[in-house]
Formats: structure tokens, sequence, C-alpha cells
């Protein structure tokens, strides 16, 4: 596929993407805009619920993500069996994986949170959130894959058209919710994991509808238990990397966000605001890089490589300059901020602008690292991305926070500098990583990443 061509695919792919996943952050955002008027303690409770929550459904999210190549491989070859195998496998795990989820919240989510904050209020309002919330996992299991195989099939406007089912019910639902209307008092943090869940549910009918009324795909499993079971051991083999690649990028996230809960409760919640557009914002750059993805696996799938490395550096090229449009972005949000959240206490506004040049940098070199990493892995390279992620963020920066958070009780400002820190220090490994696979990437280790072909 000629350059030209290979844009103009992965835009097509890309934008529903992107419209995907800012309008998968929107439950967050929704929640966070809706409960800011309770005071700084809800938000606080959204918070750190909303981190162990990000945790079970970023885990769900990397599980889907290897599959989703898996079933662009499959997509590439035009081996229906193939496609059949990978999903089913994939549904599995991922629906597997939310059951322990679901058990472990249910026995241990009053010590996690008691671990967390000895405010009995804040610590009753989280709970009561993850109450409900938990109830999404099971949910967001079955759509993720379901998510997967869309845009596996060059069909990424479907899962799109059932976020903008969700976005508007989890809205209005919400509102209801925590704040009440008539005779109901409203539920306040509650409420808003409620209409989130409940919307949720909703785009998971939407989706199931969508597969089934789709005749030109049959995934109906005839090769057996032990075919299945196989299946998803190979599927296993090459996920579980991918998704602990994935997830410790999304618990280092978390883990960044209970040490900034150490911090004052203004700096705490003003980073807890910003978060949710970091990751909405960060959305484009997420999207492009997973249609790149998307391509590269479909080529493999299908046998033809043909410009391969000039279509790799035309993605790392497209990413960098939408990363630099998102900086852009937060300029023009840092100056909004106020008028869109116009209740929280001064010295909530003032630790907003402290950190505004740390967020309005960080977009640039994580939108590099972004694409790097998901092109490397659907080049096979999962294990070395695995490490220079974890030597990165688990070794060097996280580290580094809790020490300077809480040792040396620095200001806002330094402690979420370490955030863009991480992201300099694995942009030159990630840069010579992809030069020698790209260079290196033949007929050999494309055969390798199609090990199920012929089962």
């Amino acid at each position: 596929m000629s350059s030209p061509s290979y844009l103009r695919k992965n835009i097509s792919l890309a934008w529903p993407l992107a419209l995907n996943g800012l309008l998968m952050q929107s439950m967050l955002m929704i929640d966070t805009l809706l409960i800011s008027p309770l005071g700084e303690i809800p938000l606080a409770a959204l918070g750190i619920a909303s981190a162990i929550l990000a945790f079970m459904l970023g885990v769900q999210m990397a599980l889907a993500n290897g599959t989703q190549l898996i079933l662009s491989r499959a997509v590439g070859s035009g081996n229906n069996n193939l496609l059949t195998k990978g999903f089913w496998a994939g549904l599995s795990i991922n629906f597997a994986v939310a059951l322990v989820f679901c058990i472990a919240m249910y026995f241990g989510a009053q010590s996690i949170v008691s671990s967390l904050s000895d405010d009995l209020l804040l610590q009753q309002q989280t709970k009561g959130y993850l109450e409900l919330a938990i109830y999404l996992v099971p949910s967001t299991a079955i759509a993720q894959v379901l998510i997967a195989l869309f845009n596996s099939r060059d069909k990424s406007k479907t899962p799109l058209k059932g976020y903008l089912i969700e976005m508007p019910i989890n809205a209005v639902l919400s509102y209801f919710l925590i704040h009440g209307v008539g005779g109901f008092h409203g539920m306040g943090v509650e409420g808003a994991a409620l209409g989130s869940l409940i919307a949720i549910v909703i785009r998971l009918l939407y989706l199931i509808v969508c597969l089934r009324i789709d005749r030109t795909l049959d995934l109906e499993f005839n090769s057996g238990l032990s075919t299945l079971v196989k299946s998803i051991r190979l599927h296993s083999v090459e996920i579980f990397p991918f998704a602990a690649n994935i997830t410790i990028l999304q618990i280092g996230i978390s883990v960044y966000q209970l040490l900034y809960s150490q911090l004052s409760i203004n700096a705490y919640a003003a980073i807890i605001l910003i978060m949710p557009w970091l990751r909405g914002i960060g959305q484009f750059v997420a999207s492009w890089a997973h249609a790149s993805a998307i391509s590269i696996s479909q080529a493999i799938g299908s046998k033809k490589l043909d410009n391969l490395a000039d279509n790799i550096n035309k993605s790392i090229d497209v990413a960098v300059i939408v990363s630099i449009i998102c900086a852009g972005l937060f300029v023009v949000l840092h100056f909004f901020l106020p008028s869109i959240y116009p209740d929280l206490e001064a010295e909530t506004y003032v630790a907003l602008s402290v950190i505004a040049p740390l967020y309005i940098f960080l977009p640039i070199v994580r939108g590099y690292n972004t694409v790097h990493g998901h092109i490397l892995r659907a080049l096979g390279k999962t294990t070395s991305v695995f490490k220079i992620n974890f030597i990165g963020q688990w070794v060097i920066s996280i580290p580094l926070c809790a020490l300077i958070i809480l040792y040396f009780d620095v200001s806002i400002f330094w402690a979420f500098a370490i955030q863009p820190f991480e992201e300099v220090v694995k942009a030159l490994p990630f840069r010579m990583l992809a030069r020698k696979s790209i260079k290196e990437f033949d007929q050999a280790k494309m055969d390798k990443l199609m090990y199920d072909e012929d089962e």
C-alpha cells in the first residue's frame, strides 16, 4: 500500500476512534463536572474511586487492544476461522478477568479505601461510588472485545454510534441522580456511578444488536471445546504480555494519582480536574496510533509488506503534528478552566495555573512515545516495549515521585513535573528500538506472528 493510500485509510479509521476515545472519557468528565459543585470532598472521593476503577478498566482495554491486533491480522489474511477463534478466545479471557476483579472488589474495597484516606466521610463516599461502579466491569469486558472486532474490520463508526447513544443518556441520568429532581433529593457521588452504569449497559446492548444483524460476519464456533481451549492458550501468550505493557502504564497513572492525594486537598483537586482532559485530548494521538497498529497488523496478515518502513515513518510524523495541536488545545483550555469550573476555591485555581506549563507540554512527548509503542507492538516487540515502559516509569519516575512527595513535601509543580519527565526518559529508547525493528522485520518474523493460521 502506498503512503498516500495508507494515510487515507488510517485517517478514515482514526477519526471515529478519536471520537470513540473522547466519548469514552466522557463518563469521568461528565461525572467531574456534575460532582464539582458538591465541593472538594465529593470531588476527591470521585478521584480516588476513579483511580481504582481506571485500573480495572485499563486492564480490560489492554486485553482488548491485544485481541484487536490478532483480529486485525485475521482480517488481513481473509481467514474467517482464524477471526472466529480470535474473537471467542479474546472474549473468554476478558470476561474471566472481569469476574476476578468483581470478586476482588466485593471482598477488598473497604480495605483499599481505608488505606488511602483517614477521612471517614471521604471513605464513605468513595466506597459508595465503587459499590455501584463495579458492575461496569463485566459490561465493559464484553463491550471492549466487540469494539476490537469492529475496529479490526475497519468498522470503527459502529462503536462511535454506540458512544453517541451512551453520552447523552449518561449526562442526563447522572445529573438527576446526583442532584435530584422533584421529591427525589439525589444520591450525590453514588448517582454518578449509577448513571454511568445504566448508560454503558445500553451501549453494550446496541453493540450486540449490531453484531447480530451483520450478515457479512459468521462467528459461529464449530471446532470443539479443545480447539477453543488451545486458542485461548495461544491467545493468552500474546495478549497478556501486551496487556501487562499497557496495564503498567495505567497502573502508573493510578499510582501517580494516589500519590497526589497526599498533597493538599486543593492541589489534589486541581490534578483531578485536569486528568480527564489529559486523557480526553490525548485520545487524538492514541487513536492515530491505534489506527496505525491496525493497518500494520492487517498488512502482516495479508503478507503485503510493501512500503512498510515508509508507512511507519509517516505514522510517526503525523502523530507528532497531532501532539503539537493537542498542546495548543491545552493552551486554550487553560484560559477557560475558571469558566468551566466556576465554584472552586481560590487555592484550586492557583494550583491549576501553576501546573499549566506541564500539562501543555506533556501531550507532545507522550504522543511521540504512544505511536512508537503501538507500532512496535504490532511488529511483535511487546517485550522490548514493556522493558522501556517499566524502567522509565516504575524504576525511575514513580519512586522519584514518591520520594519528593512523601519525604520532601514539594509543591504541586514538582510533583506533577514527574509525568513529563517520565516521557522524556523513554523517548530516545523508543526511537532507537523503532529504527532497529523496522530494519530487521522480514518474512520469518511475519510468519511467527501468524502462529494460529493453520489451526
